[in-house]
C-alpha cells in the first residue's frame, strides 16, 4: 500500500512537474520531506487519561510512537506549569510518511462529513501545507467505541518546493482534493 504513492510520485508526478515548471535537473522537482501530526492537549495537565488515549490513538493512526510535547514556560491563566505535558506529536518520514499520506488522501479525507475539498489557501509561502482535522474518527483504524472524546489534530506536510504554486502542484498530483475557490 505504501509503495503505491511513492511509485506514483517517481513514475508520473516527477516527469509531469519537471515539464510543467521547466526543471533541468530531477533534483529540482519538489518532494515531500516529512509529515508532522500534532495534537494540542490543554486538558492533559488535569486529565492524565486524555494523554494516554491520545498517545495510543496517534500510534494507531500513524504507525509510529508519538512524542509527548511539554510546556516551555508556565502560564498561570491556563493553569500550566513549565514541563507539563501539553500535547503529542509524530514526525513521519520515508515509508511511513508515504503510507500515511496515501491513507489520509484516499481513505480519511473523503470520510469527512460535508466534504468539499481542503482549502488551497493553507500554504505557508514556502510550499508547505497544513490542515486541521476536527475529529479522529475519519481514520478507519480508529474504532468508534474505543474513543473517550472527539479530538482533532493538525497535519503539516513539509515539501522541498520553493513556492506555494509548486507545493500545490505536487500535492494536487498526489491526489490531494483541493477545493475550488
Amino acid at each position: 500500500m505504501s509503495q503505491r504513492l511513492k511509485s506514483l510520485y517517481q513514475e508520473t508526478i516527477v516527469p509531469k512537474l519537471k515539464e510543467q515548471f521547466g526543471y533541468s535537473n530531477i533534483h529540482q522537482v519538489p518532494k515531500v520531506v516529512k509529515v508532522t501530526v500534532n495534537r494540542g492537549l490543554g486538558e492533559a495537565s488535569q486529565n492524565a487519561k486524555a494523554l494516554e488515549s491520545s498517545l495510543s490513538e496517534m500510534a494507531i493512526i500513524t504507525g509510529q510512537k508519538p512524542v509527548v510535547t511539554r510546556a516551555k514556560k508556565a502560564i498561570a491563566g491556563f493553569k500550566i506549569r513549565q514541563g507539563m505535558p501539553v500535547g503529542v506529536m509524530v514526525t513521519l518520514r520515508s515509508e511511513r510518511m508515504y503510507s500515511f499520506l496515501d491513507r489520509l488522501i484516499n481513505l480519511a479525507l473523503p470520510r469527512i462529513r460535508d466534504f468539499r475539498g481542503v482549502s488551497p489557501r493553507s500554504f505557508d509561502g514556502r510550499g508547505n501545507y497544513t490542515l486541521g482535522i476536527r475529529e479522529q474518527l475519519i481514520f478507519p483504524e480508529i474504532d468508534y467505541d474505543s474513543i473517550d472524546q472527539i479530538r482533532g489534530m493538525d497535519i503539516s506536510i513539509i515539501t522541498t518546493a520553493n513556492s506555494d504554486e509548486e507545493g500545490r502542484a505536487l500535492l494536487k498530483e498526489m491526489g490531494m482534493p483541493f477545493r475550488e475557490q
